[in-house]
């Protein structure tokens, strides 16, 4: 029981965080509204890498229930020092994306900071990222059910990605307007036992949702959630106009978005697509 009410105070701890620059200009009890509202940055905490290392965890939290917002990385969108890019999204969805983007810093950072900034529809949100050791995380296993997570693949035998997203996993091409094949390959293996205090539901799931993380134009996914079937899972998606994009894939056990806020165990991948002009045909 205190490991659950430590990770929840935490989570809030977390939240409240993220919301500490924005508060003069925008109330984080202000009345939640379809469009022209702000995203807050949002540091999920960070853990230690076997090279010794640190990953720093991301995510956002867009206030509009219908409004998606594109910032591209600059003055309104930026991670200082050392940017203003650093791996940020520039395209957020409404409401909470949990865990999109990673940032790696070297075992020497010490008490140092980074800084992430989103300055959208008149509200200038900034949160801090730190090594502070109330914000260490586990995303790679649930410290009480010994939960991990899910599996992504791209090909059937390939390498398997799990947890956060670190750096791009794989490159596609397409043509602007004509849908491009996306298929990945999902599976999750579950302990055996569950020696601690968290109770698993008895329906375990296996979920995956596509999303845009980065570019220039529209896209549209044929279906955002294709089902996983067989251990594998296909969409399409088509982009509206040439350029540079960088999709989202996100696979979720039965703990949901965010692990239900413990900061695990689900997985994400980011693909990056180079989308050419459509073909042009010439009548005789």
């Amino acid at each position: 029981m205190r490991l659950i009410e430590s990770r929840l105070s935490l989570t809030l701890v977390l939240l409240a965080g993220s919301l500490i620059t924005a508060a003069a200009q925008q109330l984080p009890l202000d009345p939640i509204r379809e469009r022209g509202q702000g995203v807050y940055p949002v540091y999920e905490g960070w853990y230690k890498n076997a090279d010794g290392s640190f990953t720093f965890l991301l995510g956002y939290f867009n206030r509009n229930t219908r409004e998606a917002l594109d910032v591209p990385v600059g003055p309104n969108n930026k991670v200082e020092p050392g940017g203003p890019d650093q791996g940020q999204p520039t395209h957020f969805d409404p409401r909470r994306g949990w865990g999109v983007f990673t940032i790696r810093v070297p075992a020497d950072f010490a008490a140092r900071k980074l800084t992430w900034t989103i300055n959208v529809n008149g509200l200038n949100a900034s949160v801090p990222m730190h090594l502070d050791p109330n914000w260490f995380i586990e995303p790679f296993e649930d410290a009480g059910s010994k939960n991990r997570p899910p599996a992504l693949r791209f090909e059937r035998a390939g390498r398997p990605f799990l947890g956060p997203p670190i750096g791009v996993s794989a490159e596609l091409t397409a043509l602007a307007g004509e849908p491009l094949l996306l298929q990945l390959y999902a599976s999750d293996v579950k302990p055996t036992a569950n020696p601690g205090t968290r109770t698993r539901p008895s329906r375990e799931r296996l979920d995956l949702t596509w999303t845009k993380f980065r570019g220039p134009g529209r896209v549209v996914f044929a279906n955002p959630k294709p089902p996983v079937q067989d251990g594998q899972a296909s969409t399409t998606a088509t982009f509206g106009e040439p350029g540079e994009y960088v999709l989202r894939a996100e696979a979720n056990d039965e703990t949901g978005e965010g692990g239900g806020g413990f900061q695990c165990c689900w997985t994400s991948v980011h693909v990056r697509v180079s989308v050419r002009p459509a073909a042009q045909t010439t009548g005789q």
